[in-house]
């Protein structure tokens, strides 16, 4: 639901990568995610794993709040 601080393996901060990494994306579908990744300094799989496997569905779950 929310964009994970951190990452579960290695705990490193990776939470301020999310919108950059999402907006790149939208800008360049083309562009490998894999050199996106490269530019944001992560390396570890376990970090890409936590960037790429992220599904923000806050905007869905709002509604059904009350």
């Amino acid at each position: 639901m929310l964009i994970p601080v951190r990452c579960f393996s290695c705990g490193t901060v990776v939470g301020d990568k999310f919108e950059e990494f999402e907006r790149q994306i939208k800008e360049n579908p083309e562009k490998d995610p894999k050199i996106i990744l490269d530019e944001l300094n992560l390396r570890k799989v376990c970090c890409r794993r936590m960037i790429i496997s992220q599904v923000n569905l806050i905007d869905t779950v709002l509604p059904y709040n009350q």
